[in-house]
């Protein structure tokens, strides 16, 4: 039986308990919306590479970095919480998004506010000075990417030209870079060397990228009651994933699909992708991007964890949610 969902849920378990030490029992209205989407719950992936990478280098030393771990949460929740106002969304982890719960200027604040705690965080680990350095550097970066990566995504709207070398340009900043930095950060706190923290950057970088394939996909094909989140909400804003890029390219015209939908139109979309071959197309390339990514792990020595990396890049090509 594989260790990969226990070592999730426990992850989950830690640093669900350091949100509601630091941040859910709070006082005040800001405060209160940046906690709002933590508090929602999610996987809690990013923290557990985070861990994951320091012990493949450092056996043990995750305990000393759990503030580390907490940060990438912060930042990726910032992330979501202005992504929300930028695509008017409602709907987040089953619960409002912040800034329809409150008003778009607190939820821009509130994202803010996890922004700069994010690097608060990791100055909080038990760790040399000269690593913290190093990691809030590599954070900081990976935040410049998010944000022209997400500028990217949104001019990307206004064109039906995008191949997919933009596309995953664009995914690798968007999403990819959070997942390098978790990895790379995870291994510069434990210690790691020059090789090792390059290896396990680039093995974040592209499992990150396949991630975010598979996130376009579930939000198309998983309904809304188990994802969380507004169905079919990139087809209708006519968002140029891999897999509208791919439809273009078999001359599929899904620009009748840019309106409020049904299930029943929805499952059509579907079909018609299916049939076309391009939902398999795009899984396949997400597929080939981890099992790229888990080759470059051999130079880390054999352990649970290394194998947990290469399992949990597997788990981000084939979840459903």
């Amino acid at each position: 039986m594989s260790e990969l969902a226990p070592y999730l849920d426990a992850v989950a378990k830690t640093i669900d308990q350091m949100i509601d030490r630091y941040f859910v029992n709070t006082t005040g209205e800001l405060n209160k919306a940046a906690a709002h989407l933590l508090a929602a719950g999610g996987k809690r992936l990013r923290p557990a590479v985070v861990m994951l990478s320091a012990d493949a280098v450092k056996p043990g030393i995750s305990d000393e970095i759990l503030q580390a771990a907490l940060a990438l949460e912060l930042t990726h929740t910032f992330t979501l919480i202005h992504d929300d106002i930028m695509d008017d969304d409602e709907l987040r982890r089953g619960v409002q998004t912040v800034h329809t719960k409150w008003d778009m200027p607190t939820g821009i604040l509130a994202g803010d506010v996890l922004y700069a705690r994010a690097f608060e965080y990791i100055c909080m680990t038990k760790v040399k000075e000269e690593a913290k350095t190093r990691a809030v550097t590599m954070l900081a970066r990976a935040c410049a990417d998010i944000c022209a990566g997400q500028h990217m995504d949104m001019s990307f709207e206004r064109r039906n030209d995008v191949d997919e070398y933009e596309y995953l340009e664009m995914v690798k900043k968007k999403t990819g870079v959070l997942y390098a930095a978790a990895a790379g950060i995870g291994g510069i706190l434990a210690g790691g060397n020059a090789q090792q923290v390059k290896t396990l950057y680039n093995f974040g970088l592209n499992t990150g990228i396949a991630f975010q394939i598979q996130d376009d996909l579930i939000d198309l094909l998983t309904p809304a009651s188990k994802s969380g989140k507004d169905r079919a909400s990139d087809l209708r804003e006519g968002k140029q994933t891999l897999i509208m890029i791919k439809a273009r390219e078999k001359g599929l015209d899904l620009t009748k699909y840019r309106r409020e939908l049904s299930d029943a139109e929805i499952d059509m979309a579907v079909k018609e992708l299916t049939d076309a071959g391009v939902i398999d197309e795009v899984k396949k390339i997400a597929a080939e991007l981890v099992a790229d990514s888990n080759k470059h792990l051999a130079i880390l020595r054999p352990s649970k964890e290394r194998a947990l990396l290469m399992e949990i890049g597997e788990f981000f090509v084939t979840r459903s949610y």
